[in-house]
């Protein structure tokens, strides 16, 4: 089309020119009329039909060329569109996976110990014999306490998830264990209000060991191993061990206000044989924690434990109910750290009835009263002191209706210092005194002195 307003337009210019000449030239200089016969014109005809025909081809090679330039671009532009949508795929996939990044979060805390332990027994007023015994392992060796490994992920502004693995090796009992220590679902509705299904913290341990601050160098009283107690029908190594579980499976509600006049509770309903036993039992257990804060530095909290320990079996041996109640009173700022706890408890180690057949137990019912006290001072932000001192009173009766007491005495003290914000070591001494009935095995003592430290991240 546009060659043919070419033509036209160059023909009709040359016309226009010719008329133009034809119409300046005087009369005198114009040329003579021309006659055309049919034959001239029949052969300006034909060429002007070559001319046509020579224009349409040319035409029609334009317009091939037009339709080609726009399929090329056509495909072009369908390359660049499929190359992007790779490009967004994987932005999208990147995008997903930072989502699931930022929110979950991965963590740990070793606390582990280089030290030289020293463990004696005697019998009565016999002399005190070097001998490994009621969990102590004389020389030295290097421990891993324990190694938790925690992956927190939040799905929401509710709703979040946790997993802990609890991991100890000690080089004394060549001993390893990996336990799930916490398991949950929570969803957190109000700050006063949050739930926690499965395997989670319980009320008391791990709120006293905030306060207290030095974990990784000794747990609390009420979770502190205690050797006395009752062990078949002799008095051996085994007993009550510690007086509480630091987490529990079961229903967990909590919830805390923060600053001055705050306060914090939890009430768990749980199985009553700790995180290492996912056992069922004929009955729940209950634990709960009520604190108040009259200042933001300070707590003073109650609580306490009743159930059956997981013991109340179908077909199984008649129970008792154990029982703890508990107090706490602490201090700590920057630069101080001041506590007392304080427990008593009925029945822990004897929740089982003796019915009088078999071998006699050496002891048919507990009870036993403990207070821990403990103080240190930041006087560096770097160093600090620190110090603590436990007594725990155990009564048992025997199936004579006679009661015994055991007496257990600790203390420790030691200096402290973060090497980074992560990682603390404390080169501390720790001694412990157990006395028992006059005639029985349960006289010891222990000293022990060395580094223990924490990293965590």
């Amino acid at each position: 089309m546009r060659s043919k307003l070419l033509t036209v337009a160059i023909a009709a210019g040359l016309g226009v020119t010719s008329f133009s000449a034809l119409a300046a030239t005087p009369k005198s200089q114009q040329p003579a009329r021309v006659t055309v016969d049919a034959a001239t014109l029949q052969q300006l005809q034909a060429q002007l039909a070559a001319l046509q025909a020579k224009v349409a081809d040319l035409e029609s090679k334009q317009e091939a060329q037009a339709d080609a330039q726009i399929e090329t671009a056509k495909a072009v532009n369908d390359v660049q569109v499929a190359a992007t949508k790779p490009t967004d795929d994987l932005s999208k996939k990147v995008e997903k996976l930072a989502k699931i990044v930022d929110n979950t979060h991965i963590g740990g805390t070793m606390f582990f110990d280089l030290t030289d332990m020293d463990h004696k027994e005697k019998v009565g007023n016999g002399p005190n014999v070097k001998k490994d015994g009621h969990g102590a392992t004389n020389g030295t060796g290097f421990d891993v306490k324990r190694f938790y490994l925690v992956v927190d992920h939040t799905f929401d502004d509710i709703w979040s998830a946790n997993l802990t693995t609890d991991f100890n090796y000690q080089s004394t009992l060549s001993q390893t264990s990996l336990f799930v220590k916490k398991a949950y679902v929570q969803g957190k509705f109000d700050p006063l209000f949050t739930v926690r299904f499965g395997a989670a913290d319980m009320p008391w341990i791990p709120f006293v060991e905030k306060w207290y601050g030095y974990r990784y160098v000794e747990n609390t009283i009420t979770d502190r191993s205690f050797e006395g107690g009752r062990s078949g029908s002799t008095a051996t190594a085994g007993g009550v061990g510690a007086f509480g579980n630091s987490s529990d499976w079961g229903l967990h509600a909590l919830g805390a206000t923060t600053g001055d006049n705050s306060i914090n509770y939890q009430l768990s309903v749980v199985n009553g044989r700790g995180y290492r036993n996912l056992s069922r039992s004929k009955s729940v257990d209950a634990e709960a924690r009520f604190g108040y804060s009259p200042i933001e530095q300070m707590v003073i909290a109650v609580g306490g434990y009743t159930g059956k320990r997981g013991n109340d079996v179908e077909n199984g041996a008649p129970t008792r109910t154990a029982s703890r109640g508990d107090a706490l009173v602490a201090w700590r700022d920057k630069t101080f750290g001041v506590g007392a706890e304080y427990f008593h408890s009925e029945n822990w180690d004897d929740i089982l009835k003796y019915q009088g057949t078999g071998t006699a137990p050496l002891s048919v019912k507990d009870k036993a009263d403990g207070y821990s006290l403990w103080a240190d001072w930041h006087f560096d932000p770097q160093w600090a002191v620190f110090a603590r001192y436990d007594r725990v009173s155990y009564k048992y009766t025997t199936i004579a209706d006679t009661e015994r007491e055991l007496k257990d005495k600790y203390y420790n003290a030691g200096v402290s210092y973060d090497v980074l914000k992560n990682l603390k070591l404390a080169l501390v001494y720790k001694h412990n005194r157990l006395d028992g009935p006059y005639a029985t095995p349960y006289h010891y003592k222990t000293d022990e002195v060395g580094f223990w430290g924490m990293l965590s991240f």
